[in-house]
């Protein structure tokens, strides 16, 4: 079997180990096995962070909608089942948007919410 020799492919694993954990404390951003542990543990808590900020989002939406639905006098999941028995098929984060930015325009919908309630019961 032929030997090899890693020379500059390793130098350029490791170099970028090590770029990554620039930054980190002690050891984790000079020595490379603490530096590789340290920077698999940050990109699997950064993999998990992006699905958990897609869920933080749509929290902070509902929210945003619960407390201006509230102001019109109607709750939250009748205001969204009534958007659905009137054919309004506008997702969170529009109407969190409309909520904040449009007043009036939400001051229809939930208009439309309630008659498509009322219709329905």
């Amino acid at each position: 079997m032929p030997r090899v020799k890693r020379g500059t492919k390793r130098r350029q694993r490791r170099k970028k180990i090590l770029e990554r954990a620039s930054g980190y404390f002690l050891t984790k951003s000079k020595l490379y096995r603490s530096a590789k542990e340290s920077v698999e543990r940050g990109l699997k808590f950064a993999y998990s962070g992006r699905r958990q900020k897609k869920r933080q989002y749509r929290s902070i939406w509902i929210v945003r909608i619960g407390a201006a639905s509230k102001q019109h006098g109607i709750s939250y999941n009748l205001f969204i089942s009534g958007l659905k028995k009137a054919g309004i098929e506008l997702d969170r984060k529009i109407l969190a948007d409309i909520a904040t930015n449009d007043p009036a325009g939400f001051t229809a919908l939930t208009e439309a919410a309630k008659k498509a309630n009322a219709a329905a019961a």
